[in-house]
């Protein structure tokens, strides 16, 4: 699937690879939706995978919403940086080490929702032109909406396909 350039594409992908990832969530057994991971060293579950997108929409979201109310905040939140956000997601992973999956599920079905939203707030211009937003440095805002959804969606899915896999032959008789 090429990359979105307008807003209705981006909207298409955004949903599309969200409905991918509750398919393929669906279609697993419910002892292998709640399994540990066999391969990862920070997200360890399913509910590890779906609050790490939740978190990201929340990034998002905060960003799009703190400058559109005309105070200036970057993407990443002080102190991390695009350098040292790999710590920021630990910090994610931590703070919702006793959330239950099925919250888990409920959060990012709902931030997804939250983020479409938003999404349609904007025009193809304010979404795909670069600098049209000041606060968007040298990008553009739709960039940052890719990769806070169907980007990353794309990852959860592929993270979770390795699950699939890794469970089937660990469990394998």
């Amino acid at each position: 699937m090429p990359r979105p350039s307008t807003k209705s594409g981006l909207l298409e992908a955004a949903n599309g690879q969200f409905s991918k990832l509750w398919k393929l969530i669906d279609s697993l057994p419910d002892e292998e939706q709640t399994a540990v991971f066999q391969f990862e060293d920070r997200d360890k579950n399913l509910r590890d995978i779906l609050i790490h997108l939740y978190e990201w929409h929340q990034l998002l979201l905060k960003w799009i919403q703190s400058n559109q109310s005309g105070i200036s905040a970057p993407f990443l939140p002080a102190p991390y940086n695009w350098k040292t956000y790999p710590q920021m997601n630990v910090g994610f992973w931590e703070k919702h080490q006793d959330t239950p999956y099925g919250t888990s599920m409920e959060m990012l079905k709902e931030s997804h929702a939250q983020v479409m939203q938003i999404i349609e707030g904007f025009t193809d211009e304010e979404l795909f032109e670069k600098k049209h937003f000041s606060w968007t440095g040298t990008t553009s805002l739709g960039s940052y909406c890719i990769s806070a959804t169907s980007s990353h969606y794309d990852w959860a899915i592929k993270k979770i396909k390795l699950h699939h896999k890794t469970y089937k032959e660990a469990t394998r008789v």
